[in-house]
């Protein structure tokens, strides 16, 4: 199978969980973020992640490719979400912080999906417009949102370790950990100890690769 991804879409890394947990035979395939063609060719719409199954057909959706993915096998491994509350309280936190962080840094660090500058152009036109400022506005005011994301991440003390779980992960983890995977990228946050290692334990268990080294 061939998985079809940006490596900073949250999206995408929910399906890479689910592969790199599973240790399934997926190959990941990154697309240029403004090549809207190869997307709307495999499933007739501008989305990703993309995952082209056994038979050569495309499907979308990021929980559907989750779950096709979980279930290929006969095995289905990810327990049942039971934190929605949760969940929607720590987006609500976020969403005045997060894409401020985030979106400027894709641009300053080295992402397949960016390999080309239409591409890195497609994405600030298409997500200035999101923000209330500019990229670069927005990255000169890192300390603000820095403040306001350690608060949103105070938040999370909830989240239980996989290794208190016998490292059995959940559907709530899917829809937690791509964003503090990506926040990852954002040099300074300071993390709750158990978020944290709530975020090393489950890289190192879906094999998704954090972005300190590269944080900006």
């Amino acid at each position: 199978m061939k998985l079809f991804v940006f490596d900073h879409c949250p999206f995408c890394v929910k399906a890479m969980m689910i592969a790199g947990l599973k240790k399934a035979d997926v190959e990941l395939v990154y697309l240029q973020n403004h090549d809207i063609d190869a997307r709307i060719e495999k499933v007739g719409a501008n989305m990703v992640p993309i995952l082209q199954k056994p038979d050569g057909s495309y499907m979308a959706e990021s929980l559907d490719v989750v779950k096709f993915i979980d279930n290929n096998d006969g095995n289905p491994v990810l327990t049942p979400e039971v934190h929605q509350d949760e969940l929607v309280q720590w987006a609500e936190a976020a969403r005045d912080c997060v894409p401020y962080l985030l979106y400027p840094r894709w641009l300053k660090v080295d992402l397949p999906e960016f390999q080309v500058e239409e591409a890195k152009t497609w994405f600030y036109d298409k997500k200035t417009p999101m923000l209330s400022v500019s990229f670069e506005q927005a990255f000169e005011d890192t300390s603000h949102y820095i403040e306001l994301a350690n608060k949103a991440l105070q938040t999370l003390e909830w989240v239980t370790l996989p290794s208190e779980r016998s490292n059995q992960l959940s559907y709530d983890d899917i829809h937690l950990f791509p964003m503090l995977r990506n926040l990852t990228v954002v040099k300074g946050l300071q993390y709750p100890t158990r978020v944290r290692q709530y975020i090393d334990e489950i890289a190192a268990l879906t094999s998704v690769p954090l972005y300190d080294d590269v944080a900006v």
